[in-house]
């Protein structure tokens, strides 16, 4: 009974030790540098998850826009030496125009959110958009 009593204090220090390494506080965000296309009131977070967004509905990982460092390096993510990345941010500035100057004068009675155009609505997980024939023939 007393090796079941040291047992149990054992495992419920060890769990204590194990939960708190998980409760540290967060480091800070990094810092946002070159950011061009979104407000300047985005956060470091909230610019990482549209970048996330972007991934999914191109197909592509950082590097097809971001300029690609040798293994090891850290990534320079302000860096403009890949010419993807200025045509990425036009097609930010784009679909935000559209979105701004066109979807939103519609009237969409029948849904309570207007229906943005996004990436994924002319990408559709490709890095460049199917010719509207194709898409066409799909429906």
């Amino acid at each position: 009974m007393k090796h079941l009593k040291y047992l149990v204090v054992s495992m419920i220090v060890i769990a204590i030790a194990f939960l708190s390494q998980s409760f540290k506080a967060m480091p800070p965000d990094p810092e946002l540098k070159n950011i061009k296309a979104f407000p300047k009131t985005m956060t470091y977070r909230q610019v990482d998850h549209e970048m996330d967004v972007f991934k999914v509905a191109l197909g592509v990982k950082c590097n097809y826009c971001h300029v690609q460092t040798p293994p090891g390096t850290p990534r320079d993510l302000a860096s403009d030496a890949n010419p993807k990345k200025e045509i990425a941010r036009a097609m930010i500035r784009m679909t935000r125009d559209m979105n701004e100057k066109y979807m939103s004068t519609i009237a969409h009675a029948d849904t309570a959110t207007i229906q943005a155009i996004t990436c994924n609505t002319c990408h559709r997980g490709a890095a460049k958009p199917a010719n509207a024939d194709i898409v066409l023939k799909e429906h």
